[in-house]
């Protein structure tokens, strides 16, 4: 049978609760797709909840959790193909402590829906295909009546309108 966590009146419950969307979105900015993101974030839990487990900290306990995952995530893919970006996972983490801190991304992730709102509706509905939908260039031009470089510009202006907006409201937090 599993140890239990040592803290007192530890609820396994609580800590999934709390920490479960930082995971999640933490392995999709690793490179991880919806599923698999699903996927490790409960083995990350799991793994966890397996061994001894104190909460010092909130923001130690949610590094440990995205060293888990980030763990996991490697293991797979690994497994899944033989080359595995370290340095790009190293930046990730740096970038993610730096914009997230241990808040699971609920701040940054209502900055940028308000941010949305002062790009226009053009701008939104390009980037929406590009990354929501994972549309080509060229089928936001045709849908936008742009040529490709108009769209390129277009979410080009729209990513560094939002960038700078994000930016003003987390460092005024």
């Amino acid at each position: 049978m599993s140890q239990r966590p040592k803290e007192v009146g530890f609820d396994a419950a609580r800590l999934i609760v709390e920490y479960q969307a930082g995971v999640w979105r933490y392995l999709r900015a690793l490179g991880a797709d919806a599923a698999l993101a699903e996927d490790l974030t409960q083995d990350t839990f799991l793994a966890v909840l397996r061994k001894p487990f104190e909460i010092y900290h909130p923001a130690a306990t949610a590094a440990y959790l995205r060293k888990v995952a980030r763990n996991l995530f490697i293991t797979h893919q690994r497994r899944a193909s033989p080359v595995v970006q370290i340095g790009d996972m190293e930046f990730v983490e740096t970038e993610w402590t730096r914009w997230v801190g241990n808040d699971n991304g609920d701040e940054l992730l209502a900055a940028l829906k308000c941010c949305l709102e002062s790009v226009s509706p053009r701008a939104q509905q390009a980037l929406e295909m590009r990354f929501r939908d994972k549309a080509s260039r060229m089928a936001i031009a045709a849908a936008l009546s742009l040529s490709p470089d108009g769209a390129k510009n277009l979410m080009q202006r729209a990513k560094k309108t939002l960038r700078e907006c994000i930016e003003r409201k987390m460092s005024s937090q």
